[in-house]
C-alpha cells in the first residue's frame, strides 16, 4: 500500500518545514522581510558608525572592532530567514506497521486454485486462464473459471462463472457472475448470479435471479440452499416450481425439494395450477402440502381447496389427496363440495371424487341440498353428476318444500334436481314412512 510522505522544498512552510496550505503565502512574505532586513542592516550599521561610505554605493566596515557585536543579531536573523526559504531537505516517513501474512490452505498453480480442509481433503478446485490473488486481504479472483465442489472426497457440483472470489482461509468459495452449477449425480442444474459454498456446513447457496432445472421439474426463486449429502434443495422467496409430467405449477414462499425421494414439501400457503395443452384446467391451494413427483399425488392439508374446471366443482377440506395420474380427489376429513353447474351442495365426513367418471361418493353423515331447497340425508350416497342421479343408503331422509313432504327409508334413488326420488324400506316391517304436509295458507 503506498505510504504518504511529507517533504520540504521550494514552497515548504517556514514554520513547520513541510508543504501546507499556508506555505506559499508565508514564503512570499518572508522574501519581503529579507529584503527589508538587508536595507535595515545597512541603515543601522551606518547609524552606529560600523560602516563608512566610500562612494559609488559602496561601504566598508569600520575599524571599531569593539562594536561588532551590535551587528550579530541582525545577521543571524537574516541567515535564519534565508535558510527557511531556500532549505530543501527530505523528512523520512514514519514507519507504518505491516500486516503479517496469515497462513492459508489455498494454492495457485498453473491457473488452478485448490481449497483443502483440515485433514487435507479437497473441498474445491477452480481452474482459469487468468488468476489474481491478494496476499494481504486473502482474496483470490479468477476470470471465467471452471470448478468442482467436493464433499467427503467426491464431486457434488460442477460450476462455471464469470468471476470467482475466494475468502476465509480457503474454507468458503464465492462465485459472482452468470453461474451454472450442475450436480453430476442427479442432473440438477442451478443458475444464478451468486454462489456461496460452505463445505464445513454442507451448504451450497445460490442467489440472485435463481432458476433450477431437472428432468422432473423446473423452478425459480430468490435463493436456493442445497444440502449436498442429502441431495435436498430449499427454495425461498417467490418460489415458482413446475413439474414436467404431469404439468403442475406450484407457487409459494418456501419449498423443500427432496431430490432422491422425488418429493416437494411446503409448510407455507401454496397455490397449484394444473395445465393441459398449456391451459389451466384445475386449481388448488392449502397452508401445507407435499407433492410426490413419482406417484403424481398431491397431499394438501389445512384450509385445502380444489377448483375443478370439468366438472365445475369446488372441494373444501382440511385434508385431501389429489392424484393427478388417476384424476381423483380423496378426503380424510370432513368435506364440503359445491357443484356450480346445478347449484347443488353436499357435505360428509369423507369424500371421494372421480373426475373422469364425474361421480362423487360421500360417506358418513352425508347430505345434499338442491337448488330448490330439497335435502337428502343418509349414511352414504353416490352422486352421478352428468345425470344428477343420487343413490343413497342407510337412514335415508328426503325432504322437499314444493309440494312439502318427507320420505324416510333404508335406500333412495332418484334425481335430486327434478325431485323425482324413490325411497324404499324403513321401519320394523320394511315399509317406507311418508309424511305429506298439506299446503294450507300460512303453512
Amino acid at each position: 500500500m503506498p505510504k504518504l510522505m511529507h517533504a520540504r522544498g521550494k514552497n515548504s512552510c517556514v514554520f513547520c518545514g513541510y508543504f501546507c496550505q499556508y506555505g506559499q503565502r508565508i514564503n512570499v512574505v518572508s522574501r519581503y522581510v529579507i529584503a527589508i532586513a538587508k536595507k535595515w542592516s545597512v541603515a543601522i550599521t551606518r547609524t552606529v558608525g560600523l560602516l563608512h561610505f566610500v562612494g559609488n554605493d559602496k561601504f566598508v566596515i569600520g575599524h571599531d572592532r569593539n562594536r561588532y557585536w551590535r551587528l550579530l543579531p541582525i545577521l543571524c536573523l537574516c541567515l535564519w530567514l534565508i535558510g527557511c526559504s531556500s532549505q530543501n531537505s527530505t523528512v523520512q516517513p514514519t514507519p507504518t506497521p505491516t500486516r503479517t501474512n496469515t497462513e492459508t490452505s489455498l494454492t495457485l498453480f498453473d491457473g488452478v486454485l485448490e481449497g483443502v480442509d483440515e485433514v487435507g481433503r479437497r473441498i474445491w478446485t477452480v481452474s482459469a486462464k487468468r488468476g489474481r490473488y491478494n496476499q494481504e486481504r486473502e482474496i483470490g479472483i479468477l476470470d471465467n473459471p471452471f470448478g468442482e465442489l467436493y464433499q467427503d472426497g467426491k464431486v457434488v457440483y460442477q460450476v462455471t462463472a464469470e468471476k470467482a472470489d475466494i475468502e476465509q482461509k480457503g474454507k468458503q468459495l464465492f462465485l459472482r457472475g452468470k453461474i451454472v452449477a450442475t450436480d453430476p449425480r442427479n442432473g440438477t442444474v442451478l443458475r444464478g448470479n451468486e454462489l456461496e459454498w460452505r463445505p464445513q456446513e454442507d451448504l451450497l447457496l445460490m442467489r440472485n435471479q435463481l432458476n433450477g432445472t431437472h428432468r422432473q421439474m423446473r423452478a425459480t426463486a430468490q435463493e436456493a440452499r442445497v444440502r449436498t449429502r442429502k441431495e435436498e434443495v430449499d427454495f425461498s422467496g417467490g418460489v415458482v416450481a413446475t413439474s414436467v409430467d404431469p404439468s403442475l405449477q406450484i407457487r409459494t414462499e418456501q419449498l423443500k425439494w427432496l431430490i432422491k425421494q422425488e418429493k416437494l414439501i411446503g409448510d407455507r400457503p401454496m397455490q397449484f395450477d394444473r395445465y393441459e395443452n398449456n391451459r389451466i384446467t384445475d386449481r388448488g391451494r392449502g397452508d401445507r402440502a407435499d407433492v410426490n413427483l413419482n406417484t403424481k399425488i398431491v397431499n394438501i392439508s389445512k384450509n385445502a381447496q380444489i377448483e375443478l374446471a370439468n366438472p365445475a366443482m369446488q372441494i373444501v377440506s382440511d385434508s385431501m389427496s389429489w392424484n393427478l395420474q388417476t384424476e381423483t380427489v380423496n378426503t380424510n376429513a370432513p368435506v364440503n363440495a359445491w357443484y356450480r353447474t346445478e347449484n347443488v351442495r353436499a357435505k360428509a365426513d369423507r369424500g371421494l371424487f372421480r373426475i373422469p367418471q364425474r361421480t362423487v361418493v360421500m360417506t358418513g353423515n352425508a347430505s345434499a341440498v338442491g337448488a330448490k331447497g330439497q335435502t337428502l340425508r343418509s349414511q352414504e350416497f353416490t352422486w352421478f353428476l352428468d345425470t344428477q342421479i343420487v343413490q343413497a343408503r342407510g337412514n335415508v331422509d328426503y325432504r322437499q318444500l314444493e309440494p312439502p313432504m318427507t320420505f324416510k327409508g333404508d335406500t333412495a334413488k332418484g334425481n335430486l334436481q327434478t325431485q323425482n326420488i324413490v325411497v324404499q324400506g324403513g321401519g320394523s316391517n320394511g315399509r317406507v314412512v311418508t309424511d305429506i304436509i298439506p299446503n294450507f295458507p300460512g303453512n
